[in-house]
């Protein structure tokens, strides 16, 4: 589950850049989605692997 928000976030970024910009902004959006979503599985990662 914990890379699950990078496709979400990918295809949600493609939708809304495509919505409000046309093509140029599905890829801008698609490509901001992709980074966020490994930027969220990165913390989720850090996050698992702390000590308690």
């Amino acid at each position: 589950m914990g890379c699950l928000p990078i496709p979400i976030l990918f295809v949600l970024g493609a939708l809304i850049g495509d919505w409000l910009w046309g093509d140029r902004g599905a890829l801008w959006g698609a490509g901001i989605g992709l980074v966020l979503g490994l930027i969220l599985f990165g913390v989720f990662i850090a996050k698992l692997r702390q000590r308690r």
